[in-house]
């Protein structure tokens, strides 16, 4: 727990005490954002606002983290690690896209297809780190099932056999990230809409990872004890980019001196998606990150309506938070709203977590 408090500590001040001078440096890098003119008018003056800010909590989060280890000597281990590289691996596609954006000054960037090689790539170099970490601690970082609240039975990628378990495991946790970063990523179009959300998100999951290791199997094995991998580890490097985020919070809310970019979205996206494989939460992610399935799934929605009417519009504008500015919300009180909705879901999120446990215990009833 020591730990914990002071990766959250240590990531609250770096973003608090080193934003300001970043803004000054990207400024001067013109690593500028551009806003779209078919987007809502209203976004117009956010117009040479630096961006790539993610670069500044994604690095405030490795120093949280070392520094929590620093202080306790607890090691650093492979689960934590994982994170890391899924947050900086997927962060460093979203820097090639925010750099062509700024380079060019179009929201072009990278293509949709290229974004999506780029996330797979990444997925294929963190393979080889999920084999050696399993090695190392003796036990599986991963599930051979699709996971819930722990292993769901009747989901067993296994049972076909090792080669084809690979393979679907591989589809599996292809789909579930490049689906979960892009859904993240959609979600930062408003000051401070992700940041929040993100914050949400990450309390459900520190939490949920405290539970686990109190209840772990590593220990004594229980009914309901919990096969993840170095659950308080996991908790800690949470709660070093929760800190983080707080900071960044007062620097990226309205009216933003800073925008995170791609190279913050993805990376958020990759850290989520990593957490909630190791964790074994995977079927839960959706309840925790319910903004980001809502506002995803108003952009394919959109797209897919747009074909098969001929050219008809289900939203005044997507992804959905636009759609609201449009009916004439302000971009504060959509924020907060989608705030809410995500804090709701966090608290759903976990309040599930526990009563599945309690049922699998066999000291909660239907």
């Amino acid at each position: 727990m020591i730990a914990a408090i002071v990766a959250f500590c240590v990531g609250v001040l770096f973003c608090l005490l080193l934003v300001r001078p970043a803004i000054t440096v990207l400024k001067r890098l013109g690593w500028s954002q551009y806003v779209r003119a078919d987007g809502p008018q209203t976004h117009l003056v956010k117009k040479g606002t630096p961006t790539k800010g993610g670069l500044v909590f994604g690095l405030g989060t490795v120093v949280a983290y070392g520094t929590a280890h620093l202080v306790t000597g607890e090691p650093v281990t492979v689960s934590a690690l994982l994170v890391l590289l899924s947050m900086a691996g997927m962060g460093a596609v979203g820097f090639v896209d925010d750099y062509l954006k700024t380079h060019h000054q179009n929201s072009g960037g990278l293509p949709e297809r290229a974004k999506i090689l780029g996330q797979l790539l990444v997925i294929g170099a963190l393979v080889p780190v999920v084999l050696w970490g399993s090695e190392r601690a003796g036990r599986p970082l991963l599930s051979s099932h699709i996971t819930f609240v722990g292993d769901v039975g009747w989901l067993d990628l296994a049972r076909f056999g090792p080669v084809v378990a690979v393979v679907l495991a591989l589809v599996w946790y292809a789909f579930l990230t490049v689906g979960t970063t892009n859904g993240v990523n959609i979600a930062d179009g408003l000051d401070g809409l992700l940041t929040g959300c993100a914050i949400a998100s990450l309390s459900a999951y520190a939490l949920i990872l405290f539970f686990q290791a109190r209840n772990s199997c590593a220990g004594v094995l229980t009914a309901g004890c919990f096969e993840t991998v170095d659950a308080h580890d996991l908790a800690v490097v949470t709660c070093a980019l929760l800190g983080n985020l707080a900071g960044y919070l007062w620097w990226s809310c309205y009216p933003a001196q800073i925008f995170m970019g791609d190279t913050g979205s993805l990376g958020l996206g990759g850290f989520l998606v990593a957490l909630a494989i190791l964790s074994r939460t995977e079927l839960l992610l959706p309840v925790i990150g319910v903004v980001y399935v809502m506002v995803a799934s108003s952009v394919l929605l959109q797209r897919y309506y747009f074909r098969l009417t001929g050219g008809k519009r289900l939203f005044k504008m997507a992804p959905l938070h636009h759609h609201f500015e449009l009916k004439g919300w302000s971009e504060t009180t959509v924020t907060v709203r989608f705030w809410l909705i995500s804090a709701l879901g966090a608290v759903a999120a976990v309040a599930v977590f526990y009563a599945t446990w309690l049922l699998r215990t066999g000291t909660g009833t239907l």
